[in-house]
């Protein structure tokens, strides 16, 4: 699916076609659900398609969940070189929550208009690190509001997709409620929320949980592949390289 001018490819032919074109430009989108649920491999496809195009990829790793070696096995799907698509993208490698603050307000300075896409993977883990270890929760939340409001002004005064994924947790006195990580203050911060679920049998649901202007609940099945995903045939069989 072609990109519209205030959108981007997620690399999912299926994906785009939920989402009317792709992520939005000018907003954090948060991609959120339990491990292994996909996340990273969704950040990887919109990665790739958008270092194909020329542009540069910041990519935030949180929590070393980079793989090289998932990156070969998606672009070797797509024909193309996997060393020129890694040479399109700039690590940042956080290990504190102070550190992933300098991060994002470095992007401030390094971002331009050779650079096409940010991607935080993953917002949450260095915030719950620490909230382990400082006892004011209410001064963890209010860094963790500034630093998504950082990514917001980066997103909407640079016109540039900022794409976020974020762990779940289960509610305590509700088991099959799950939580997004930071609450409120990521579910407000995002003008694009996408649950990812694994199902019984395996494959994943997608669920879009918040749009500003497409209808929420709209979902789709998907398959994780060694090339990336695919739509199930619930999903009517499209491919998603």
């Amino acid at each position: 699916m072609a990109e519209s001018s205030n959108k981007i490819t997620t690399g999912s032919k299926v994906l785009d076609a939920m989402l009317d074109g792709g992520y939005e430009n000018d907003v954090i989108t948060t991609i959120y659900g339990p491990a292994g649920s996909g996340k990273t491999v969704l950040c990887l496809l919109c990665a790739i398609n958008v270092a194909r195009s020329g542009k540069k990829v910041v990519y935030v790793d949180s929590e070393g969940g980079f793989s090289l070696e998932r990156l070969k096995q998606i672009a070797s799907h797509i024909s193309q070189d996997y060393e020129k698509i890694l040479d399109k993208i700039i690590f940042l490698k956080p290990t504190s929550f102070a550190e992933q603050k300098k991060s994002f307000e470095k992007l401030k300075d390094i971002v331009n208009d050779r650079i096409g896409l940010i991607i935080v993977d993953t917002i949450a883990m260095l915030y719950r690190l620490e909230l382990g270890k400082n006892e004011d929760i209410q001064d963890v939340n209010r860094e963790l509001g500034k630093q998504i409001s950082c990514l917001t002004e980066i997103a909407r005064k640079k016109n540039i997709p900022v794409l976020v994924t974020n762990q779940v947790y289960t509610d305590f006195d509700d088991k099959n409620k799950v939580n997004i990580v930071g609450g409120d203050i990521l579910k407000y911060g995002s003008k694009c929320l996408i649950e990812l679920q694994i199902t019984p049998n395996s494959n994943r649901r997608a669920i879009l949980r918040k749009h500003r202007s497409i209808q929420e609940e709209k979902e789709i099945l998907l398959k994780i592949v060694e090339g990336g995903i695919i739509g199930t045939t619930e999903s009517r069989g499209f491919k998603l390289f």
